[in-house]
Parts: structure tokens; sequence; C-alpha cells
């Protein structure tokens, strides 16, 4: 982890703060150098700092701590029209909407008005029975060992984000409820939390547990991260627009598309049935009178001390 924290603020000389990017640099790098958004990728099951769309780090560890610091108020939505290849070219998704409701103005190929009409939301649309139309949570975080350092994007596929627990096993939205039904409520800003690969899943799968209570200083820089721009871009640029990848061209080549985790794979036939990477978010299950979601009350010390290490 030492060459994502290389440039640590703490150690970034006077002259040095504040910098633009300077003319030299520019010309180097491309002109593109410093827009985007740096992010990190869960591709292939592993962890990867990516920035600019190349790879800069990644980890062995199957799990990392971060500080979420800003999320987006709801989940997104994303539609692929070609086929998985992890050869093709990085391209901007065809169709994309920020609240899950209306096409983002800018999508270059709307598939219908509405997310709730659209014929990518149907089941069986995409691989198996899953949508073609795919579920995203869009994160603002930071390392957990270098809360000043460079606010990251963290994009979730629908594996991450829904499901029920399996004992310390918690899916984003199951880990945030446990959290907030503890006494007092726990927020998300003001602890650690680790992200842990579910080694039997067989796409990418991330579960959520607490780690720690933030020191009084890393509570301050969090809060003052998730008021900054980089956070709010962190949380409504799709991960193409966050690689710099703008005004994106069709497709030329049919079954083509970028190589980004979160896009649908090209369908095949078989007959076991193929695990539905889209399931309905719970929000949309009616649950029954009276029922509660059950919730382990008592200290953040003591759900730290449920959390299996290994």
């Amino acid at each position: 982890m030492s060459n994502v924290t290389l440039f640590n603020p703490s150690q970034v000389p006077a002259f040095a703060r504040n910098a633009a990017l300077s003319e030299t640099t520019l010309a180097l790098a491309g002109g593109n150098a410093g827009q985007g958004v740096k992010r990190i990728s869960i591709k292939g099951g592993v962890f990867r700092l990516v920035s600019g769309g190349k790879e800069i780090a990644s980890i062995e560890d199957r799990h990392l701590d971060v500080i979420v610091v800003k999320a987006a108020p709801k989940v997104a939505r994303i539609f692929y029209a070609g086929s998985y290849d992890k050869d093709a070219a990085a391209s901007a998704p065809d169709c994309w909407s920020n609240d899950g409701e209306k096409p983002d103005p800018s999508a270059r190929s709307k598939q219908c008005d509405t997310c709730a009409k659209c014929p990518q939301n149907i089941a069986g649309s995409g691989n198996g029975n899953s949508r073609a139309c795919r579920y995203q949570q869009r994160l603002a975080v930071v390392l957990a060992n270098n809360p000043e350092g460079d606010i990251l994007q963290l994009t979730l596929p629908a594996t991450s984000l829904f499901g029920k627990e399996e004992g310390d096993k918690r899916p984003l939205q199951a880990y945030a409820r446990y959290l907030a039904a503890q006494t007092p409520p726990v927020n998300l800003d003001a602890i650690v939390t680790r992200m842990k690969f579910d080694t039997k899943a067989e796409s990418p799968k991330l579960h959520f547990a607490p780690v720690r209570w933030l020191t009084d200083d890393e509570y301050g820089a969090v809060q003052e991260k998730g008021q900054t721009k980089e956070a709010e871009r962190a949380v409504t640029m799709t991960a193409a627009a966050a690689d710099g990848v703008s005004s994106p061209a069709p497709l030329a080549i049919e079954g083509k598309r970028p190589d980004v985790e979160e896009a649908p794979k090209k369908a095949a036939k078989a007959k076991a049935p193929v695990e539905d990477e889209d399931s309905e978010p719970e929000v949309r299950k009616a649950a029954p009178k009276g029922e509660s979601v059950p919730a382990k009350k008592g200290k953040l010390k003591d759900i730290v001390a449920d959390w299996d290490d290994e």
C-alpha cells in the first residue's frame, strides 16, 4: 500500500500545496490529466487503484479498510448495449441514470423515458434471469490509513448492495441498517469500514463490517472531505467518466464493449441457472406488517469484536 499513499498530504512541502497542474505536466501527461476521479476497482476480485483509466496499484489482501465520506442519495442504473469484451477499448455506457428513475440527459442512447418502464429493466433482458440495465451504488471513500489523502470513487454492483445478511456477512444496505439500529445509531462517516471479498461468489462481491471509531482528528478531516467538490464528483460520475472517457462514439464492432467490471456479460446458453447479479432492491419488496429489520443492539466495540479478521 506504500505506493498508494506515496504523496501523503501531511508530507507535501508548502510550495506544492494547492498547486494547479503546470503546462509542462499537462504537455507530458495529456490534456485530461487530473480531470478525472481516482477510483477503487474490484475487477477480478482484487482491490485496484485506478487513475485516468489506468491501474496504478493493487493489493493482494482480501480486505480493505476505508472510511465512507459521502454516498449517492439514490441507487444508479447503467446499461451497455454491447457484450462484454475484456479487449475492447474503454467507452461510456449507452444509457445510465443517477437517480434510478430517468435516464441521464447526456446518455448517448436512451432506452426509455423512465427506468421503471424500460425494456432493459425486465428480468431476462440480461444474462440468465437478470436485467440488462444494472444497479450501482457510488461512494466517495478515503483509505483508513490515510484519511487526509485522495478521495476515491467506489462503484458497487447489485451483489454487494442488496440481499440479506448471513451471520456477520452483510451487503452494503444491510450493513447500513445494522449500524443505524445500534444504540446510539452509528454513522458510516464516524467509523472505519472493512470491505471483504466473498470468496465463494463467482463474480466480485463484497461484505462490510465495522472496525473501529474514528479519532477526533480523523472525524474532522472526513467531515471536510464529504463537503468537497471531489466527493460530489465521485458519487455522480460514472466509472467511465471518472476514467476520463467522454463523448464516446458508437461501438464500431458488434459485440464489443469496454472492460468495466460492472457491465453485463455476454449471455450464454446453460442448463444450470445463472446467478442473478441484479436482484430486486429490498426497498421495493413489501414486508409483512409488524416485521422489523433484525439487528443486534450493543456498543460498537462489541460489534467490532464479533468480526472475523482472518
